[in-house]
């Protein structure tokens, strides 16, 4: 599989840089999705139900839509504001004396006022520290779309290596039991003392719990891709040999490394916090500043009493506010240092960030070309230990090998057969990661390892309590 390194710009950010292609994609998932029980299902199916139905998922686009009303909350501290009341009176009153009268009557009426805010830095810079908050939780959730990409490939890879496990622990199994037959049939003759026997038969024994053991980890795993997919899949396919192992490119690790703190979401929304942060500072200090409003206040009343201009008045006041802080007991100033802390603080876990992806992001390179090297050891030591084996068998034949000598012979055999197919699972995962430490991994670069699916070559579901059976 090649390896390509695409570096999208980390500016301007949409919610969700995935969100064009998933829209692509979506469809032809759920369309696969619905067809799934007539074939095994792939990699690209299995990702299409987890994007629908992964529950981490969700509850990260539930988050990002509850952060990103901090905008328009803090918006609206700088829009205007409008009001209204109104007011209603019953008035009894009686005077006492020789000229004493009574006098009963309503006042009623209403007003409202639109203020619009003139000067307020302290909001003004409370709503950029949230704009920067957002595209820092906006952040977060392509990080979170490229953690679901990394999970459904190790979940779908766990399957396979599981199946490969139980694969090569039953060749062993099956060549152990022939191995027993045949050295019970040679202590049946007198040609071998009976310790040959109990070896064999240990070794034997020893195979089934491997066997057993795989089989129910083949189950396990299969339950563990039906949590992250909401689908009971029996059988996934299998990658085929054509994929191709190669070394990244670019072959510079530091190029990597640049792309990654350029591009990394983890990254990138530490940058958006620390900005935040440093906002929302100006925004503590600003608490000092005077503030100026303008108003534009209109009021309607009518009195049933005796009133010198008159029943009904209306009026209509315009006005300009200006508050300035004096001394509030040292609550601004104690906001501003505990703003500036979580400044301090920040910054901090942007340095964090940027060293663990830049220690993260070589070590996956080096990773990845250690994988490439030792797929191809792994292959030449299947063929190794097949000739050991073969060489073993004929030794014991002639008495010149015993049979803990052929037993470990072929346990090397079919463990080598495991260590083949466990190194390009790993080689495929380290891949992966490598491209999401360097925040370039999209859906496209599953779709690219979904080529190489091998559509005759399903992984079928076990039942596990049959195949535990122990004869």
């Amino acid at each position: 599989m090649n390896a390509p390194l695409r570096t999208p710009s980390p500016g301007n950010r949409s919610p969700s840089s995935f969100a064009p292609l998933l829209r692509r994609l979506v469809p032809v998932f759920l369309l696969l999705a619905l067809t799934g029980p007539v074939r095994a299902a792939d990699l690209a199916q299995a990702y299409g139900a987890a994007v629908s139905n992964d529950p981490v998922l969700g509850a990260a686009r539930a988050q990002l839509a509850a952060n990103e009303e901090a905008i328009p909350q803090t918006r609206s501290r700088l829009l205007p504001s409008i009001g209204m009341n109104g007011d209603t009176n019953w008035n009894e009153i009686e005077t006492l004396g020789r000229d004493g009268f009574e006098l009963n009557y309503n006042n009623h009426g209403w007003g409202a006022q639109l203020a619009q805010p003139i000067v307020n830095l302290e909001s003004w810079y409370t709503h950029s520290s949230a704009r920067a908050s957002v595209n820092a939780a906006r952040l977060n959730f392509d990080a979170t779309e490229q953690e679901l990409i990394v999970r459904t490939i190790q979940a779908y890879l766990d399957v396979l290596r599981a199946d490969s496990l139980v694969e090569s622990s039953r060749r062993a199994e099956a060549a152990t039991q022939r191995q027993l037959e045949q050295v019970q049939q040679r202590f049946d003759v007198g040609l071998v003392a009976i310790t040959d026997v109990l070896e064999a038969q240990a070794g034997y024994d020893n195979s089934v719990v491997i066997r057993v053991q795989a089989v129910g980890d083949h189950d396990i795993f299969f339950e563990v891709l039906r949590t992250l997919t909401g689908e009971p899949y029996n059988e996934i396919l299998d990658i085929s040999e054509d994929l191709p192992i190669v070394n990244p490119e670019p072959g510079n690790v530091e190029e990597w490394v640049n792309v990654a703190l350029a591009t990394n979401p983890t990254v990138l929304s530490a940058e958006q916090q620390l900005v935040a942060a440093e906002r929302t500072v100006r925004a503590r200090r600003s608490g000092h500043l005077p503030t100026v409003d303008g108003t534009i206040t209109y009021s309607h009343s009518v009195t049933g009493g005796p009133s010198f201009f008159g029943g009904k008045t209306d009026a209509t006041i315009y006005g300009l506010t200006a508050t300035l802080p004096i001394y509030q007991g040292g609550f601004i100033s104690s906001r501003t240092k505990e703003a500036q802390a979580l400044a301090d603080r920040s910054a901090q876990l942007l340095q964090d960030s940027r060293l663990t992806i830049s220690r993260d992001t070589r070590n996956l390179f080096r990773r990845v070309q250690t994988d490439v090297v030792r797929v191809g050891a792994r292959l030449k030591a299947i063929a190794s230990a097949e000739s050991a084996l073969e060489a073993t068998e004929t030794g014991y034949e002639v008495g010149t090998r015993n049979v803990v000598d052929v037993l470990r012979a072929q346990e090397n055999f079919f463990r080598s057969q495991f260590d083949y197919a466990d190194s390009r699972y790993n080689y495929m995962l380290s891949l992966i990661l490598l491209k999401q430490r360097a925040g370039v991994l999209t859906p496209e670069d599953l779709e690219e390892l979904n080529q190489f699916v091998d559509p005759d070559d399903p992984v079928t579901r076990i039942a596990s309590l049959q195949a535990m059976s122990v004869n």
